[in-house]
């Protein structure tokens, strides 16, 4: 059985920074800690690496820009300190400003986390000043519960979608915040696709995929000793705190040493509305960069997957396409991609490198489910 994680109060970790006030709590108690961004605003810019992250700003930048960022808020690296000063609690005064923050996301988004009819899904990623890839954790398609998943099946009428979606998030949450080993997963997902008959998880229907579910929730319990959570506010308190806890993880505290970056700095959390690039054939997500990183050449470099969240561009589990083979697949959506991403190039005035998911090419796509014509979605890596 993995080892779940403690409730108990621990030895604060190394990270340490003034406040500048007697206590944590009472700085906690005043200060701003969430970020929001969307609807063509920002409370922040590029120039906050140090409060925001380097992805948190670049996200707050963007939208600025009037690029098309999926909105969410930023949790800043000041909370990650606190967190680690009130021994790896997080007060009540950040959980509440959060908490007003994701009603400003619903209400933007008109939807709301954990509804069975109009469900938010989030995304909840790390972010520090410096970029650390793979360092780090990020669970996708958090507010997702039984009812939930109903309800998005049911919005979307794409049953196949709604429970590919819970399968990789009860498998995320299970990894990341309650620490269970992938193989645990894995070797359910394995046994379900050998009984179908089938290689890939592309293949797999959704009646398959909700016998992934029940298996994976059966693992959960057996692993942690309690039932997958299935209120969306502690999911998202839970995954918060789990992101937070990987700035000590052993891979994060390694590449620090390695790339002399500070461990006092901290991790900011992004809390971001989801896109999916995984409900069929004309959805996809790939990572690329605005010309070519070994020679400068201006071309477009990168890959893509159809049909696929972003961690299975580097699991290993699929080959990816080259970015430009996307313009014979998804022609407006690679023209749109283009269009974005040298703006982002003139923006930063630099070479960049980029992640982008795509929700529908026919129709385009926006967080939360309602469709209008838009470019496809990314956000910015740097």
């Amino acid at each position: 059985m993995s080892k779940k994680p403690s409730d108990k109060k621990s030895k604060p970790a190394k990270v340490t920074r003034s406040t500048g006030k007697s206590s944590a709590k009472q700085s906690a108690d005043k200060a701003k800690y969430v970020y929001f961004f969307g609807d063509g605003s920002a409370e922040g810019d590029r120039t906050m690496r140090d409060l925001l992250g380097g992805k948190g700003a670049n996200l707050a930048e963007m939208t600025n820009a009037g690029l098309p960022v999926p909105p969410g808020f930023t949790v800043s690296t000041e909370a990650c300190t606190v967190y680690y000063e009130q021994r790896r609690r997080v007060p009540a005064a950040i959980d509440k400003e959060m908490d007003s923050h994701l009603a400003r996301l619903e209400k933007l988004s008109g939807a709301k986390l954990g509804s069975p009819n109009q469900p938010l899904l989030v995304s909840v990623r790390s972010g520090a000043k410096f970029s650390m890839p793979g360092m780090m954790d990020t669970i996708l398609n958090l507010g997702l519960n039984d009812r939930a998943v109903e309800g998005l099946k049911a919005r979307t009428a794409n049953g196949r979608f709604a429970f590919d979606s819970y399968r990789r998030f009860i498998q995320m949450f299970g990894n990341v915040v309650l620490e269970i080993p992938k193989e645990a997963f894995e070797e359910e997902f394995d046994g379900v696709k050998a009984h179908r008959g089938v290689d890939l998880d592309t293949e797999l229907d959704e009646i398959a995929l909700r016998e992934v579910v029940d298996r994976f929730k059966a693992v959960v319990i057996r692993e942690s000793g309690e039932p997958f959570p299935l209120d969306p506010r502690r999911q998202l308190r839970m995954s918060r705190d789990a992101v937070f806890r990987s700035w000590q993880n052993p891979r994060a505290k390694e590449y620090r040493r390695i790339y002399d970056i500070p461990d006092a700095i901290g991790t900011a959390v992004n809390v971001q509305a989801m896109v999916f690039g995984n409900t069929g054939d004309r959805s996809g997500t790939g990572v690329g960069f605005t010309r070519n990183p070994a020679t400068g050449e201006n071309e477009f470099y990168g890959e893509f997957l159809i049909n696929a969240q972003g961690e299975d561009v580097v699991a290993g589990i699929r080959t990816p396409q080259p970015i430009r083979e996307l313009e014979q697949v998804m022609p407006r959506a690679y023209e749109e991609l283009r269009t974005i991403t040298k703006r982002l190039e003139q923006n930063y005035k630099d070479v960049q490198d980029f992640e982008f998911t795509i929700e529908d090419e026919t129709t385009g796509s926006a967080p939360a489910m309602p469709r209008w014509s838009s470019p496809p979605i990314w956000w910015p890596r740097r």
